[in-house]
């Protein structure tokens, strides 16, 4: 797995004075290679950490991008995970070369699984990776094309209204 940093961040604190885009990792992530698996999440984590991000929000984006990168691992040839951060939000996205999601529905199920036998006996493939990204994301899309590849996008809100807006929560009066 190749680590590229785009730019230095040691010197950016949350929440940025800017409303640009900050991308503040890429990753070339390699199909079959579990023993890498979880780096580019720990990459992400720690540089989250050094924006200043709330803990429990790190916890969120760390749990779905380490899912993404196993399901690329795990599923696809090759794939690139994209992490960007805005005022409030940070945005991920990945995209793979791979046999695609012929059912997207059904692959959303908790405990729905493709993985195959050698695959679950490392302990993955359990069918917990995309809801578990459903459940720690506010922002969710998924576009897929049979032998084609995946697109994997999510949104995690900086901001507490913003992530009960899009939950559909109505704040406290």
């Amino acid at each position: 797995m190749d680590l590229t940093l785009i730019k230095n961040i040691t010197d950016l604190t949350y929440p940025t004075d800017q409303t640009d885009l900050l991308m503040i990792a890429e990753f070339n992530i390699s199909g079959q290679d579990f023993k890498k698996a979880g780096e580019a999440s720990f990459e992400i984590k720690t540089r989250l950490k050094r924006l200043g991000i709330p803990p429990d929000l790190i916890r969120r984006v760390a749990t779905a991008t380490y899912e993404g990168e196993l399901n690329v691992i795990i599923y696809a040839q090759k794939g690139k995970m994209k992490v960007c951060v805005e005022d409030n939000c940070v945005d991920v996205t990945i995209d793979d070369v791979g046999p695609g999601i012929p059912n997207i529905p059904l692959a959303m199920q908790e405990g729905y699984s493709t993985a195959p036998p050698h695959v679950k006996q490392l302990g993955y493939g359990s069918g917990m990776g995309l809801p578990n990204i459903k459940k720690n994301t506010d922002w969710m899309d998924i576009q897929s094309v049979v032998d084609g590849g995946t697109t994997l996008r999510f949104k995690v809100n900086l901001r507490t209204g913003d992530r009960q807006k899009e939950k559909g929560i109505r704040p406290k009066a």
